[in-house]
Order: C-alpha cells, then structure tokens, then sequence
C-alpha cells in the first residue's frame, strides 16, 4: 500500500467519528517558552485528560463506587435514627465513618468532587462533539480512494451497460435505500459515487452523553432544592404539612416553601406469614389515609404502601416504617390521670422487638409535691422469654403481646431548653423505683396489667396495643427530568450499539474489452458482518436494474482470472445476472498488504476526526494519530 492510500483511507475512517479534533502536541507542555505559555500547554493538557473517554469512565465508577456506603450504611438525610442507634451499636467505628463523611455520603466533600468532575467532563465532551457532528452533516461524503480493493468489503463486475447508466441507477438505489450521496463533478473522478448511512449512530452517541449531562443536572437539582421530613403517627392521628409537626425536618438550601396540605392515618394493617421457611415475613403493609389540600379542602381517601406513595401536587408521602405503640394511663401519687395515650416504641430486630420510653413531666408524688415521672423498656408483639439484653419477641406480630418497665422519678430534663429523643430516656438525673428487697423495680405487663409504684407513688396500666407508621414526606423537583434523561440515555444507547455508520463507493471505468468495469466497496466505522452483506445487496440490486454482469463463462472455462473473482471469501453476491458467477464480495481482503490496509484504517476509528470541506477536492494532509483519550 502507498502512502497515498493509506492518507486516503485514513482520512475516510477518521471522518466516521465525531471524537473532538486534538490538534495539540501529546507532550503537557513545550520544552521552552516563556511561563504563560508553559501554564497554558499544562491547562489544555489537563482539558484534554479530563474530558477524555478514560477519565470520564473512571469518574463514572468512582461515582458509582461511592454511592455503595451510601446505600450500606445508615444515612442522616434518611433516617437519623438509624443513624444513633448504628453509633450505639458500634463505638469504635462510627467515629472514623465520621471523618469520612459515610452518614452523609452524597452531601460529601469527595462525592461532591467527583459529581462536578464528571459533570465538567461530560460538558467538555459534548460541546466539541456536537460542533463536529453538526460540521459532517453539512459536509460531503468524502470523494472515493483511488485504490478500492483496498478497503475491507469490495467487489467488482463487468457489464455491458454505459458507465452513465450505471452511475444514474445507483443514484436511484441510494435515494431509495435512504443513503447521502455525492457525485464526483466531471473531470475530477467523474466516474465515481461516494455515499454514506448511519448517521443516527453518531446522533444516538450524542443523545446518551446528553441524556447523562441531564441525569447530573436533575440530580444537582432535585439535592439543591429537596424538602423532606419525617412524622411518626399513631392509629387516628393526623399530621398537617407545617414546620412545627414534623419530627425531624431538612430544608433546601434556597429556603421552603411547603405545599398546603393535611391527612389522618385512619387504619393501618400489616401481615405476617405465620408458618413455613418464610414465617414472620410481612405480607401486607399499607396505611389508609384521609386527605385535604388547603385549610377546608374535600376530603379523599387514599392507601399509601411501600413504593407506591401519595402524591399532593409536588409533594410526595412515603410509607417507610411501622412499629406498635402500646396505649397506657399513668395516675400520679393523688390518684390523678397524668398521663394517658399511645406511646411509640421502636422496633430492634425483624420480630420487633422494640425498646421506648414513657415521660411524664407533670406529675405529683404520694406527698402532692410536684416532681417527674418516666418507664423504659421492651415490648414484644409476640413473647418468646428473655436474653441477657431483655425481653425478646418470637414473632412481629400480635400473637402475645407483652410490656416490660422500669420506673424511674427526678428531672427529665425536660425543662431545660436542649431538644432530647423522646424515645429514649437520660437516666443520669433520675432515681429508679426501688422494690422491697431494695432491688430495682420492674414488672412485665399485659393488656389490662397494671404496674403499681411502692408507696403510693402512682401506678400505669397498660390498656391496649394500636400501630404506629412512620411516613416520609418529601418534596423535590427534578424527578421528572431524570426519568427523561433516563429514557433517553436509553435510546440513545441502543441506538448507539445497533446502529453501525459506513461508507460506500462506487466506480465506474472503461474495461480493455470495452465493457463497463463497475468496482463497489465499502467502509464502516467497525468490523461487522453486515458490512459485506449490504454492499452484495447493493451489487445485486444494480445488477438488477441496470448494470447486469457480463457473460464471461466462456473466459472461466479457459482458467482466465475475473476481476474481484480471487480470494472470495463472504460468496457471490447471487440473484439475477450473477449466476455466472460474475459477482463476489470479500470481507477480509486477498493479501497481506490488505490486512496492513485494514490495521492502518483501524487506528482513527477511537482517535479524533477531521472535517469534511464542501470543496471536491479529494482528502489530502497528514495521517490523524489517534488519541488515547478521545471519546469512542
């Protein structure tokens, strides 16, 4: 092969991507120079390394590596209380998951890093590509090589037919098949066709990139923007959509603004498989709610399950916990109610096994003077004995419900103004309830059972058992388009992987015998087999309409050679005028020079293009040294 046609296949091949031009050198920078131009040679280096295909891959497994701890490990802006009892249960660890932000993953330092990084990076490609892009669409299939057997699908035939005639019937052929053509203009190759297909590939390449830089920004956006909160309510409780009821509560960073909303749990019911291998596994879970927008909306009914939430205009109500809460009186030293309702525990294990605490601040002892009250300790749905942690349960469900306390009495800490869990009881400034063996007090209570204080100090009954469900009300914008990017990331992939960009030539000569010598061939962005297959439909197609293979069984009787007959190793292309035989397509070339060809053609298919002028001159310049890092 001659230099001349490797440039000219090189330069066919590189104009099949639309990987950004780099027309810098490869070192970070000149050997001399003054500073500034020294810094800018670094600037453009680290451009180029960061808007390459490897790094952008590297950060998009970066990301996704970094999203694991978040999905592993309890997690502030999902569930705090997860949180706490993860920093209770392991002491030694918490603290370094601390330094590493793992409770806050995706508010991170390094995962902020690399989100921008990727987000810059995905930015730096699309721009230039889409410049190119638009620049080969406007621009001219390139003109033919001068040497097409060198080109990985050929093939050639003889006819009778007048080389104008054949070039008229393959213009109609490619306007039919939907090809871009261009003919060569009169004394300049003018026996020559060159057109091209599979544009939509390289449009499906941009489309996933862009549906990607769309998932960033709908992410960017719906974390800048999030309103989310947490609301723990018991059988017939309500909530109303106002700072002041939420248990916990994360604003955005630009301030809220709530949507105007309120509900009632009314019911709700949770069922648990109760024999076989899978026993204890939750088989109905779902909350009916009653629901108003405004102060004085209409009313509607509605049933919240896991994964399918209520949404309230841009609001959405998730339902992501449950637990039991048992109903309980506590009469104070004078015989008084002091307390009475639901208390929520919260489950520890599968068999929800729950711990809480029961405060009552306003309470009088034996003596009528003022002073605090509290019990903590287990409830189990199901009673199944006890460990060296306490009661356990044996089944999440209510079969034998079963409350375990201690009493205790001093300062709650209530009043001093520090916000403290109201599941959880600080026992530093309280004194427990002492039996009569001076031991601590504690007593296991059923529904009915009454706890009673020594001394006349007050009693609780444990009445009943009612449910508890824990929702996640949650308002952020951007969902809708991420599913957007997400469909179209989609498509633009498919469209990307199947649809396969190539080129195909078509000339026309005046043979020694005086027949139309017709030469085809074809040059895709990859090696495919259906490469081969659509140029002998294309030859076959032509023999067809205007261009019929000569008879040339007379000269293959005699062993004389036919042109494009050697080394044919994909089949004639069949149908019509090739049953002589006339016709064949090679898929893989004939010589070792043609492997040399197909090496050299290889190399720009992964390295940066170069732009296709509106001039008929046909390709001149340097071979294009691929890039390492340009986009494929």
């Amino acid at each position: 092969m001659t230099t001349t046609d490797e440039r000219e296949l090189t330069a066919a091949a590189s104009q099949l991507s639309t990987a950004p031009l780099d027309d810098s050198p490869q070192s970070p920078g000149p050997q001399g120079g003054s500073f500034g131009r020294e810094l800018m040679a670094w600037a453009r280096w680290f451009w180029r390394q960061l808007t390459s295909m490897r790094v952008a891959l590297l950060l998009l497994f970066l990301l996704s590596l970094g999203a694991v701890p978040g999905s592993l490990i309890p997690q502030n802006s999902v569930d705090e209380i997860a949180v706490n009892q993860f920093r209770e249960r392991h002491e030694t660890l918490a603290p370094i998951y601390d330094r590493l932000e793992l409770f806050d993953v995706y508010t991170s330092v390094w995962f902020s890093a690399i989100y921008i990084l990727l987000f810059v990076s995905l930015a730096g490609c699309i721009i230039p590509r889409s410049w190119q892009f638009v620049g080969q669409l406007r621009a001219r299939p390139p003109h033919a090589p001068r040497n097409l057997t060198r080109l990985p699908a050929y093939t050639t035939w003889e006819t009778e037919a007048d080389g104008a005639e054949v070039r008229e019937a393959a213009e109609r052929i490619f306007r039919r098949r939907r090809f871009r053509y261009a003919v060569a203009p009169a004394g300049d190759g003018g026996g020559a066709i060159s057109a091209e297909k599979g544009y939509l590939r390289e449009a499906g390449n941009l489309l996933f990139h862009i549906a990607l830089f769309v998932l960033l920004v709908a992410f960017a956006t719906g974390n800048l923007f999030r309103v989310e909160g947490g609301k723990l309510i018991v059988e017939g409780d309500g909530f109303a959509n106002t700072l002041t009821q939420y248990d916990d509560f994360k604003d955005s960073t630009f301030g809220a603004d709530l949507d105007s909303f309120g509900f009632t749990m009314d019911d709700f019911t949770a069922t648990f498989e109760k024999d076989g291998p899978q026993r204890g596994t939750a088989r109905e879970f779902y909350a009916d709610l009653t629901w108003w927008k405004g102060a004085a909306g209409e009313q509607h009914r509605s049933r919240v399950e896991v994964n399918h939430p209520l949404q309230i205009d841009d609001t959405k109500i998730f339902l992501i916990g449950h637990g039991y809460a048992p109903v309980v009186t506590v009469r104070d030293g004078q015989g008084d109610v002091a307390f009475s309702g639901p208390v929520a525990f919260l489950p520890q294990d599968g068999n929800h096994t729950s711990t809480g605490a029961i405060k009552v601040p306003d309470y009088r002892d034996e003596n009528g003077k003022k002073t605090q009250i509290a019990f903590q300790g287990f409830f189990t749905p199901t009673f199944g004995g006890y460990s060296k942690e306490g009661m356990v349960s044996q089944f999440p469900g209510p079969e034998y419900p079963a409350l375990f306390l201690n009493a205790y009495r001093g300062d709650l800490g209530v009043d001093s103004g520090v916000p403290q869990n109201v599941y959880q009881l600080d026992t530093e400034r309280l004194k427990q309830f002492k039996d009569k063996n001076g031991e601590p007090l504690k007593k296991a209570l059923r529904p009915g059972d009454t706890f009673t204080l020594p001394n006349g100090a007050g009693s609780l009954e444990f009445e009943r058992l009612e449910r508890w469900a824990s929702f996640q009300i949650s308002q952020q914008p951007g969902n809708y388009w991420a599913l957007g990017g997400s469909i179209l990331a989609v498509i633009g992939l498919a469209g990307s992987l199947f649809i396969q960009r190539r080129r195909v030539w078509l000339r026309t000569s005046a043979g020694a015998d005086g027949r139309t010598v017709v030469e085809l061939a074809g040059l895709g962005r990859s090696e495919s087999a259906r490469l081969p297959e659509e140029l002998a439909d294309l030859a076959v197609a032509l023999q067809t309409d205007a261009a019929p293979a000569a008879d040339t069984a007379a000269d293959a009787a005699e062993g004389k050679d036919k042109p494009g007959g050697a080394g044919d190793k994909s089949g004639a292309a069949g149908g019509g005028s090739a049953a002589a035989g006339a016709t064949s397509v090679e898929s893989e070339g004939t010589s070792v020079a043609s492997e040399e060809s197909r090496s050299d053609e290889s190399e720009p298919e992964s390295g940066s293009g170069t732009s296709q002028s509106e001039e008929p001159d046909e390709p001149e310049g340097p071979e294009a040294k691929p890039d390492e890092g340009a986009r494929a």
